[in-house]
């Protein structure tokens, strides 16, 4: 009777989940920034997370118990499992092997820079450089901080090309292909630093990446035969989507269990081996629908309803303004600053920095798998929780990138048509807030 009672009032947490996601997330789209902004925002604000640090007994529309909150922590798990798979289903083969050197090195700074500089950042408000660094808690802590600004979302940077006239140039389809490799190179970033678990043998760590990238790569070869086969005999078919989602999970099961890496890169390795097949489109968009009709939102609430501020501190707010700040200038300083090393005019290389300060779904996706990582002592939180400059961050990139690429490309002149990614096809399904999932039948 008691677990009756316990599945119920998961029910009604779910209808309150994707009620207040879909409104505010429709709320936050008009306002021009990703719906997914609005989705964690609905969860700040249906969940304990503000109403148990204000006076009186109110907690909240929705105030989960532990095991409740497991529940929804399990439904949470499944949607970003579901993003990731999404974006290796998206992350096409061809254009990874014609990409290009020049794209190559911008994705390479485009993550290495961010890393260096939000990880110093972040140690400055733990003590300073040397302290942080001496300690193998609070490094780990730098670095998640770090790996959350690696991450780069285009939907934005697309519409604002395409609006322009100019996602097919040269310009747009170098930021494009490298949006491509800086989404692998981000994940593997991540993988690595969430198995060093804070104090692991780093040699051991890159033996059991390389292993399970190995293992990815051998039976996804395999598999991708499989799924081929299936696809053409049975074009289609829902079939075809159940194989693609079960090895989804089988890969990312096995990245965790079996090789200490975040179970969001075996979901991606899994969409990245099935990617650019005849099938592969009408997978990811069953993907899309069935994932944004529940899953992702609930993960996307789930942030903000799980969310704990009270150790909020001052300085949080003045830490979100210099990760908000190093998160837009390291883009441009590293991709902007090679790009210009090789060959882009001034503005075309500042253009292309500024195309990919934008942040949105993965970077959430990022703080909720690593979030593990902050550190406490005694229970009293001593490191960096970066929710609030995460969700500032969002905003604030959403808002200033479409800005700064008007202006820097108001009298772009480069007419030349750029062949190595297919600009239109990425652009339509690669939009930070997977808008066209609405769209979809």
């Amino acid at each position: 009777m008691n677990m009756d009672f316990e599945v119920m009032k998961i029910i009604y947490y779910l209808a309150v989940i994707l009620f207040a996601t879909k409104l505010l997330g429709m709320g936050t789209r008009k306002l021009g920034l990703p719906q997914v902004v609005g989705m964690v925002i609905a969860g700040l604000l249906i969940g304990p997370a503000i109403f148990s640090q204000l006076p009186g007994s109110f907690n909240g529309i929705i105030a989960p118990t532990e095991i409740e909150m497991d529940v929804l922590s399990t439904f949470s798990q499944i949607g970003v499992i579901l993003i990731l798979f999404s974006s290796g289903l998206e992350t096409d083969l061809k254009d990874l092997k014609t990409s290009g050197f020049a794209s190559t090195m911008i994705a390479l700074l485009g993550v290495v820079v961010p890393l260096g500089l939000g990880a110093l950042a972040a140690s400055l408000f733990m003590g300073g450089v040397s302290e942080a660094f001496s300690n193998p808690e609070k490094l780990m802590n730098a670095l998640f901080v770090g790996c959350i600004l690696t991450a780069t979302s285009v939907g934005i940077t697309v519409e604002t090309l395409r609006e322009l006239g100019k996602l097919n140039t040269k310009l747009g389809t170098t930021v494009l292909s490298a949006a491509i490799i800086d989404d692998v190179m981000g994940i593997i970033v991540l993988s690595l630093i969430t198995s060093l678990k804070g104090g692991s043998n780093p040699a051991f760590t890159l033996l059991k990446a390389a292993l399970f990238f190995a293992f990815s790569i051998g039976l996804g070869v395999v598999l991708r035969i499989v799924f081929k086969w299936i696809s053409e005999k049975y074009p289609h078919k829902r079939r075809t989507g159940i194989f693609a989602l079960s090895m989804c999970f089988v890969y990312a099961f096995c990245a965790e269990k079996f090789f200490g890496i975040a179970a969001i890169t075996g979901a991606y390795m899994a969409g990245v081996m099935l990617s650019g097949l005849g099938d592969t489109k009408f997978v990811d968009r069953k993907i899309l629908v069935n994932g944004y009709m529940i899953f992702s939102p609930i993960f996307f609430a789930f942030i903000g309803i799980s969310a704990d501020f009270s150790n909020f501190r001052v300085e949080d707010i003045w830490f979100a303004l210099v990760f908000v700040a190093v998160g837009i200038i390291a883009k441009i300083i590293g991709c902007g600053g090679v790009a210009r090393i090789l060959g882009f005019k001034g503005k075309d290389s500042v253009a292309v920095g500024c195309g990919m300060i934008a942040r949105g779904e993965v970077a959430l996706a990022v703080y909720s798998t690593a979030s593990w990582l902050i550190y406490f002592d005694n229970g009293k939180l001593v490191g960096i929780d970066p929710l609030f400059a995460t969700i500032m961050l969002i905003i604030s990139t959403s808002i200033l990138c479409p800005i700064f690429l008007k202006i820097l490309l108001k009298d772009h002149n480069d007419e030349s048509q750029g062949s190595s990614v297919k600009a239109e096809n990425y652009a339509a399904i690669h939009a930070s807030d997977r808008e066209a999932a609405e769209n979809l039948g």
